[in-house]
Parts: structure tokens; C-alpha cells; sequence
């Protein structure tokens, strides 16, 4: 049964369609990859999957559950969690910080537990620290720890989008281009941390560029075109397909 399905979902901007009518299903225990030319409509529809955007039409069943419309805080707490393409972190709070912030039920948020500091907040806080430092750890960002997330590199803050949204202990992660911008060395290992994960039971829709990544990491491959799902299959099929070739090729003449 599918953890995720998007059935006919549609999204337009001033009249312009990012998304015509989508329909994907991502299966439980597997990195899929999303691709497809700049403009197809990929982080269109993460921006909808995940709440951030309504949809003009269409429904999104997330384990089976209609999910359509609902807050994008909902939608985290439900299990399925987004990261961007750019980090949207607090840059000047430490990683320590950025990372407690992601984390569920904060005793700070309730104005009792935040004045009166019950024994059961001191425990979730406690919880949260231990969370916090062994998600670190995991993606060797301990080190920098308590470093302002604004002088982390490029690659560390990629990591620590990741380690975000391990916070808030996803069922589901939607990846945007989490390897963009990194050397093929970081790139190896978020591969590796992503296998990881897998095997520890979340599944993961990747969109990527890079195409040595999608190859390594995904099975199966969702390729989307003008706004609609255009052929899904494995990474080889899908590159030797004439009509997965002109949609980039295409795009490419005309752009």
C-alpha cells in the first residue's frame, strides 16, 4: 500500500499551471527519486504536498489518510516532513538550538510548563537535548554543535536541514536537491546517511539535478513535464526513454 498519493492535483499562479493534474503514489521503505526539467513542477508539488501551498484541486492521501488543505505543523506532526533546497534555519542560533526548535510536543510551548517547569517538562527537555545531540552525532555535526548555523559551509547546512527534520521524526522525508551545491565527497555521504535511514524504517521522495545521485540512491525514478507526471520506472529505463530525453533535451533547445 502506498505511503503517499497525489491524485489529480492541480496548482496555478496568475493563470500560469505549475501543476496540471498530478497523480504519484510513493511506496513505504524506498528512496524515490523525483526529476525532470527546471519548470516541471517539482517543488511546486512538495510546496502542496506539504501544506505550504494549497492545492486549486486535486487530493493528497498520505497513509491513506486525506491530508488535502491541512496546516503544514499538521501535516509535520502526521509524519511527513520537508526540508528546502536552501536551509531555513535560525543562522543565528547555534546547531543545538536549530535542532531543539524541530523537535514535537515542547514544554515551552505551553505557558504552565513553561513557568512552573514541571518535572514532566524537565524530562521532555531532557529528551529533546539527548534527541538533539544523538541526530549530531549521526551526521557528524557534532563538532559544530554550537556554532551559529550562519557559519557552518554549504554542506553542513545541508546536513543540518536533514537533521531538522529528523526532529520531528518523520515517517516520510521530501529532500529538495539535498545534495546541491556540495562536493561529490559530502554527496557520497548524505547518500549513505539516506540508505541509513531507510534502513531504519523512513522513506524518502528526493527531488535532484544530480543525476549520479538519483542513480545511486533511487528506485524507482518519477520523472514529471509541464506540471504532470510524465513516466516513472528505474534510473536506467528511464535514460534510455525517447520521451524522457525530449522533455529535457527540449527544454533545452528552447531555453
Amino acid at each position: 500500500m502506498p505511503l503517499l498519493e497525489v491524485h489529480g492535483l492541480v496548482r496555478s499562479y496568475y493563470g500560469i499551471h505549475a501543476l496540471r493534474g498530478v497523480d504519484l503514489a510513493v511506496d513505504a521503505g524506498r528512496i524515490t527519486g523525483l526529476i525532470g526539467p527546471n519548470g516541471a513542477g517539482k517543488t511546486t508539488l512538495f510546496n502542496c504536498v506539504s501544506g505550504l501551498v494549497p492545492p486549486d484541486s486535486g487530493t493528497v492521501l498520505f497513509e491513506r489518510r486525506n491530508i488535502t488543505g491541512w496546516r503544514p505543523d499538521r501535516i509535520t506532526g502526521a509524519g511527513l516532513v520537508r526540508t528546502f533546497q536552501i536551509a531555513r534555519g535560525f543562522p543565528r542560533l547555534s546547531v543545538m538550538e536549530n535542532l531543539l526548535l524541530y523537535g514535537g510536543n515542547q514544554p515551552g510551548e505551553r505557558l504552565t510548563h513553561a513557568v512552573l517547569a514541571s518535572a514532566a517538562a524537565r524530562r521532555r527537555e531532557s529528551e529533546l537535548c539527548e534527541q538533539a545531540i544523538a541526530i549530531a552525532a549521526r551526521l557528524n555535526l557534532t563538532r559544530v554543535l554550537y556554532h551559529r548555523a550562519a557559519d557552518l559551509s554549504g554542506g553542513q547546512k545541508k546536513l543540518l536541514e536533514i537533521g531538522r527534520a529528523l526532529m520531528a521524526e518523520p515517517k516520510l522525508l521530501l529532500l529538495d536537491e539535498p545534495v546541491a551545491g556540495v562536493n561529490p565527497s559530502l554527496a557520497h555521504e548524505i547518500g549513505e546517511h539516506l540508505r541509513r535511514l531507510v534502513a531504519e524504517g523512513i522513506s524518502v521522495l528526493l527531488i535532484e539535478h544530480h543525476m549520479d545521485t538519483i542513480a545511486a540512491l533511487c528506485d524507482p525514478v518519477i520523472v514529471m513535464a509541464e506540471g504532470r507526471r510524465l513516466r516513472q520506472g528505474s534510473f536506467a529505463d528511464l535514460a534510455e526513454d525517447p520521451v524522457v530525453q525530449e522533455a529535457y533535451m527540449g527544454q533545452r533547445r528552447h531555453g
